[in-house]
């Protein structure tokens, strides 16, 4: 009966500290957050093509505007084919970094900008028209996703940077 009692005590106590590692999206990192929604994945590809991927599951913080897959293939036939080949690399890497700010950026703090400077130097315009929420070209249709090392804003079109 000890060795019951014992046995149902350590399986118990497993649980239980596996729990917070399971509970909620907060305690995931930006990248698994996107791959968990399951409307990222060519975001999760390009990520992974460009080397940006392990960047993005670092410490942080940072505010991503996440283009869904859908706004990848309102992109011209063969884009995104030709951006994920190793040749286009650095071209890759200068899109995905212009989808990221340094640092923590709700959505409180975007509706009172008109800018952020991404990661890859270049400014993006942030506009709120009737509510609605734009980054450039592309309007923030989920905001707020939490991760542990940042947020996540969902937008429906990828952001160009400038040549």
């Amino acid at each position: 009966m000890k060795l019951k009692a014992a046995s149902f005590a350590l399986i118990l106590s497993v649980l239980v500290s596996a729990m917070p590692a399971a509970a909620g999206s907060a305690q995931r990192d930006i990248v698994d957050t996107a791959v968990a929604a399951g409307t990222f994945n060519t975001l999760a590809t390009a990520l992974q093509a460009a080397g940006l991927a392990d960047t993005l599951k670092g410490k942080g913080p940072f505010t991503v505007f996440a283009p869904t897959d859908e706004a990848f293939s309102k992109l011209p036939a063969g884009t995104v084919e030709s951006l994920l080949k190793p040749e286009n690399k650095e071209k890759l890497k200068a899109i995905l970094l212009y989808h990221v700010v340094s640092g923590d950026v709700t959505a409180a703090q975007v509706v009172k900008l008109s800018s952020a400077k991404t990661v890859n130097g270049q400014n993006l315009k942030l506009t709120v028209n009737d509510g609605t929420v734009m980054v450039n070209d592309a309007k923030v249709v989920k905001a707020d996703v939490l991760a542990s090392n940042g947020v996540i804003h969902v937008i429906d079109t990828v952001l160009l940077p400038k040549d």
